[in-house]
């Protein structure tokens, strides 16, 4: 049985202070919710939090129902990923667009060799209580590990901090 059924909000622990916005039920039991400041995987074996600012990519497909929340991650190293078969999204999914949309401050594709190359990309948490986090997203085919890439990065980065008002 889902646990959304009966109009019921499904018991999701959420940190202090936060309200639970949206949930929807998945066909396995997880309930997936979000807050003003978090997405969140709620199942038996536990609670993962994810800060909407640490959220890469969230993706629905409507033909199979399922949500894909990524998370940012390292260069080389796998994202973690949150997929999610849910029963009915209701309003979870305008609530991930709208929070993931409200944490970027800044984004700039920046060419290194012809259309390839990296993007400088800023967030800060929806409530912007907290500094600003900067991440470098790189094109398939350009190594972060290339000096020349290296040095584009590095003056697009100060360029975008200028701009914000953070150099």
């Amino acid at each position: 049985m889902s646990p959304l059924r009966g109009g019921r909000r499904p018991g999701v622990p959420v940190a202090a202070g936060e309200k639970v916005l949206a949930s929807a039920g998945a066909t396995d039991g997880r309930v997936a919710a979000g807050t003003r400041d978090a997405f969140y995987v709620h199942s038996d074996a536990g609670t993962v939090r994810v800060p909407w600012e640490q959220v890469e990519a969230a993706d629905w497909d409507a033909d199979t129902s399922v949500l894909r929340v990524s998370e940012v991650g390292s260069w080389g190293e796998a994202r973690p990923e949150h997929v999610l078969t849910l029963d009915d999204p209701g309003r979870l999914l305008e609530l991930v667009r709208e929070r993931v949309t409200a944490t970027v401050v800044l984004q700039r594709h920046i060419p290194v060799y012809g259309r390839r190359g990296l993007r400088v990309i800023a967030r800060r948490a929806p409530g912007g209580d907290r500094r600003v986090t900067w991440i470098y997203e790189y094109d398939a085919g350009v190594d972060p590990d290339d000096p020349e890439v290296r040095e584009t990065a590095r003056a697009a980065l100060a360029q975008a901090r200028e701009e914000v008002g953070l150099a």
